[in-house]
């Protein structure tokens, strides 16, 4: 049971922002204004959005919470996170929430400090390929690719962030002869 002064509730709501604030995906949603210009306050107003999401439908499932968290990332920062981590986050908000149910205060609270710890800082970058400049593409259907490149800010990470990769002129990069036509990039080994 949580200590004297201690709300379960607030810190259920203070693990679900730990949470969604070291998500990789929507860190980068909100780094490149993907919600626009107030994207920094959408992904304040998402952390309240599934608290109350959570308190108001008590026996979710899994899946539910997976469609619900990518509806809105796809309706506030028109984005469709298809790296794998949508059920992971929906798994740790799941956790939390069962956690909160029993009033396990401890563990909440430990919950958001392993969270916090593990937290990666993520950049983005758009990725050029010699076809963008050939080819005269219409803006309306086109795609751009991003690379990211993640950094450890917490203190332990147990493997969690890799160092990033270089990106200087030895890097790896996308070249015209490695996308085939049907739109498949042909992957090689360093050498």
């Amino acid at each position: 049971m949580a200590g004297v002064g201690e709300d379960p509730r607030l810190l259920f709501g203070a693990g679900v922002r730990a949470a969604l604030a070291a998500w990789p995906a929507l860190q980068i949603a909100v780094e490149n204004g993907f919600g626009g210009v107030h994207s920094q306050e959408k992904a304040e107003w998402l952390g309240g959005a599934m608290e109350e999401y959570f308190i108001h439908n008590a026996d979710l499932e899994l899946d539910e919470v997976e469609d619900f968290l990518g509806e809105l990332m796809s309706n506030e920062f028109d984005t469709v996170v298809e790296d794998g981590s949508l059920p992971q986050v929906s798994q740790q908000l799941q956790t939390m929430f069962h956690h909160f149910q029993r009033g396990d205060g401890a563990a909440l609270r430990e919950m958001a400090s392993h969270i916090t710890q593990r937290k990666c800082r993520v950049t983005a970058t758009a990725l050029t390929t010699a076809r963008e400049t050939d080819e005269d593409e219409d803006d309306a259907n086109s795609t751009e690719e991003m690379e990211v490149t993640a950094t450890n800010d917490g203190a332990a990470t147990d493997g969690v962030c890799p160092p990033p990769e270089p990106s200087g002129p030895d890097s790896q990069s996308i070249k015209e002869e490695d996308i085939v036509e049907d739109g498949w990039t042909i992957v090689r080994r360093k050498k």
